[in-house]
């Protein structure tokens, strides 16, 4: 029982430092998405480049698509961890 919560506590340091390290190291970094880097390159590349494709909608704020970009990953993570449940009961049942 002691090495599972011996683990368990690394594993929580790892994760504090994780999300700890790179605000600290990075202190003035601006928050930018892979949406606006993208765009910036290929515009360098190739100035009159014109999207072939819209949005078929477009969120009213930031804060909305915000929260979407966090509901498709809850979402996501959910189906991940149900299905990893479903394995482990599976194999449990199998054992018995």
């Amino acid at each position: 029982m002691k090495t599972i919560v011996n683990k368990n506590m690394l594993l929580l340091f790892v994760v504090v430092a994780l999300v700890v390290f790179p605000l600290v190291y990075q202190n003035n970094a601006e928050f930018e998405g892979a949406d606006g880097k993208a765009e910036e390159a290929i515009t360098d590349i190739q100035p009159e480049y014109e999207p072939w494709f819209n949005s078929i909608w477009e969120p009213p704020s930031g804060e909305i698509e915000s929260l979407l970009f966090v509901l498709q990953g809850a979402l996501g993570a959910g189906v991940v961890c149900y299905y990893l449940g479903y394995l482990k009961g599976r194999k449990k049942v199998d054992q018995d």
